[in-house]
């Protein structure tokens, strides 16, 4: 009897670390209200940092980490470090999702972009 007590205990307390640990690395996370998709158009006209998520083309490489995206709204300069492309392949007429913020000053007009996905 002692030996069927210590087995169900011990089952017990895997199962619960068990799911502890799955509610902990689900790949979890804010599942609030967040950043609405706008038009290049729209980010235009936006200031300084503000943070944008753009859903387009990427039409071509500029060179180093720039290209040009297009929504068919209008055309804007985008940046994407290397390391934020984490493997992903994307040509020119896949459908991405870009989430970044603009990068503007008196000369300049461009989307930094912290992460892509295709749609």
């Amino acid at each position: 009897m002692k030996n069927i007590l210590t087995v169900s205990a011990l089952a017990l307390t895997l199962s619960l670390s068990a799911n502890a640990f799955a509610q902990n690395n689900m790949g979890g996370g804010y599942t609030g209200p967040s950043v609405a998709a706008v038009s290049v158009a729209e980010a235009l006209k936006l200031s300084d940092d503000a943070p944008v998520v753009m859903v387009g083309k990427i039409e071509k490489g500029l060179g180093g980490e720039k290209y040009l995206f297009n929504d068919g709204t209008a055309t804007v300069t985008i940046e994407i470090d290397d390391d934020d492309w984490r493997g992903l392949q994307v040509g020119e007429n896949d459908t991405v999702e870009i989430r970044g913020e603009v990068d503007k000053d008196f000369m300049n007009f461009e989307i930094d972009v912290d992460s892509i996905t295709k749609k």
